[in-house]
């Protein structure tokens, strides 16, 4: 069975951003047996489907039939060495850096978006609860994360173009392995702090040329997201499952991200001409995968 096809923005932390409590089941889950980028799809889709089948089904993956957080699910993280992080002005660690999966809290966020955005008609198929009591557990479980904040964001099929201005171009991961291989793999990391100032100049250029929609808010939405983080912490762009989906040639030739970067530079200069060009390159690489999307 194939990984999720599912691409991920990450952060780690070091272990003194949490309090006792978290850091304590976190230190004992680095002492046992954290999870690591082959094996975090599959932990995910099991907690779904472990959901879904219970009797009763359980509202969200990760909690136990009463309702309260899996003890295991709360130790589930994965772990980032410092010196995997290239770094331009900024500082990361101590390590090890940890990043909780916190997948109970992801789910309660898409369960509110959800619920803002369905259908009245959908939403009663899909909720064996009361909209209310749904939205109030939701809520509930959100207002209990470390921080305020999911460690990690995700989306399906495709990569948000402007979670490139993050990191830097020359600095990709690339594990070229047979399509069915775990270790299959196209990433990025870069420090909080830079992180953040490239984030923020994308933002204030995009907002400058382009308005307040679209790339803007993507960018401002991400911004504020990672406020929520320790400054020396490492920030992970993963294209995840998604790499299954891209032949050899595709996944070695991929200049998503330095085309995004270049449009970043091309804005500054308010150069039309290599803007149109750069979406163009990125319009051509990433339709194939909306196409798969649109039929699935």
């Amino acid at each position: 069975m194939p990984r999720p096809f599912v691409a991920y923005l990450r952060v780690y932390e070091p272990l003194s951003a949490f309090d006792e409590a978290v850091a304590g089941r976190l230190r004992e889950a680095l002492d046992t047996n954290h999870l690591d980028h082959a094996t975090v799809g599959e932990r995910e889709r099991d907690m779904w489907l472990r959901s879904q089948l219970s009797v009763p089904p359980t509202l969200l993956p990760g909690e136990l039939a009463n309702g309260e957080p899996s003890p295991r699910a709360l130790r589930d993280v994965l772990v980032l060495d410092p010196a995997e992080v290239p770094i331009d002005q900024a500082t990361v660690g101590p390590g090890p850096l940890v990043c909780p999966l916190d997948v109970r809290a992801r789910s309660a966020a898409a369960l509110v978006g959800f619920l803002t955005s369905s259908h009245p008609a959908l939403r009663a198929v899909a909720l064996t609860a009361s909209t209310d009591s749904v939205r109030e557990k939701a809520a509930a479980v959100l207002s209990d994360l470390p921080g305020g904040a999911v460690h990690i964001v995700s989306t399906t099929w495709t990569v948000p173009l402007p979670w490139f201005t993050l990191v830097d171009p020359q600095h990709r991961h690339i594990v070229v392995a047979t399509r069915e291989d775990p270790r299959r793999q196209v990433c990025w990391r870069v420090a909080m702090a830079d992180a953040r100032r490239r984030v923020a100049k994308a933002h204030s250029l995009a907002e400058r040329v382009l308005g307040d929609q679209g790339p803007t808010k993507v960018l401002e939405d991400t911004g504020r997201w990672l406020e929520h983080f320790h400054p020396h912490s490492a920030v992970e762009l993963d294209y995840g499952g998604l790499v299954q989906l891209l032949d050899d040639e595709e996944l070695v030739e991929d200049t998503s991200a330095a085309d995004v970067n270049a449009i970043v530079e091309a804005l500054e200069r308010e150069d039309v001409e290599e803007i149109a060009a750069r979406f163009e390159s990125l319009r051509d690489f990433w339709s194939d995968l909306a196409v798969r999307e649109r039929f699935n």
